[in-house]
């Protein structure tokens, strides 16, 4: 699935923008008058993040940036859907240094 979150559901939208003129009788006018329609899409905005499981594992998932703002996700693991605080992997060397650290 494109350009879906896979925590809220959230993806691409459709809808449309309403071209417009004159000037509106609230402000002296005599209203405005339709122009057109155009069709256009409603992206979400999806990122890519490296999520570090509750039992250890690292998944790649597709987020909205609103999740990722939150904090927290909702995944299904070990049969049962739970809420989890989200947790960004390490990659590359920082991973080596937070291992040595350890």
């Amino acid at each position: 699935m494109a350009r879906r979150c896979e925590v809220t559901g959230k993806g691409t939208r459709a809808g449309k923008t309403i071209a417009r003129r004159g000037l509106p009788k609230k402000k002296g006018g005599v209203g405005l008058k339709t122009t057109g329609h155009t069709k256009r899409v409603f992206k979400a905005n999806i990122q890519k993040v490296r999520v570090l499981l509750p039992n250890g594992t690292v998944r790649r998932m597709k987020l909205a940036a609103s999740v990722i703002k939150r904090g927290e996700i909702t995944v299904r693991f070990d049969g049962r859907v739970r809420t989890v605080p989200l947790v960004k992997a390490l990659r590359g060397r920082n991973r080596a240094f937070s291992k040595a650290a350890d």
